[in-house]
């Protein structure tokens, strides 16, 4: 064999030779492609989550400013005690009974109430009252504080101003509100006359 040819076969062999490395070499870099995809598809997750609980909204009264308790519905209405002679009224008499109302210690929200038209039943011709929020607890023909309602007929709540509550603290009750219902008798009051008046307190969260 010429030199010719032998440097022809070598030159072949180191040409089939750089092709299997180069093919070894693409095959490298195939198999590393496929190695960084399977480290790309890892995958990780992190949850959040919480629980929601709604606050609670309590107005409780009292007619001896001590004992509170629960007055929801009209039929469970607090009893007033009003001074003598609500049983026996005559033209020009005027009785006097105090309440209060405050927060239970569980509620979450100040409040403002309103005093609702009142309900009535019987007869309350010539019958008018005054609701006062007063700084203690009492109410007679002396106390004085803001009115709240001036000079009403029984049956209506005309011209009511609204007042604040304020929650309590530290799982204490709310601070009490002093009210002081004034009730007359007009000119007009019948003898043998009956009627009865429900007030309500509507207090919606602040």
């Amino acid at each position: 064999m010429s030199n010719a040819n032998t440097n022809t076969a070598v030159e072949s062999e180191r040409g089939r030779g750089h092709r299997k490395v180069a093919a070894i070499l693409a095959g490298g870099l195939v198999l590393g492609i496929g190695t960084m995809a399977t480290l790309a598809s890892w995958n990780d997750s992190e949850y959040a989550t919480a629980t929601f609980t709604s606050g609670t909204f309590k107005l409780q009264g009292s007619a001896d400013g001590t004992t509170f308790t629960d007055h929801a519905v009209a039929g469970d209405a607090a009893s007033l005690s009003f001074t003598a002679p609500f049983d026996n009224l005559t033209p020009t008499d005027t009785v006097y009974a105090p309440f209060a109302v405050r927060l239970t210690a569980d509620t979450t929200n100040d409040a403002k109430v309103t005093v609702t038209n009142p309900v009535t039943s019987g007869d309350v011709n010539a019958l008018s009252y005054t609701l006062i929020q007063t700084k203690s607890f009492g109410c007679d023909a002396a106390t004085t504080g803001y009115v709240l309602v001036s000079d009403a007929p029984l049956g209506t709540a005309a011209g009511a101003k609204t007042f604040d509550l304020t929650k309590g603290s530290d799982g204490a009750e709310g601070t009490a509100v002093n009210l002081c219902f004034v009730v007359t008798a007009g000119a007009g009051l019948a003898q043998d006359q009956a009627g009865s008046s429900t007030w309500q307190f509507q207090a919606v969260s602040n």
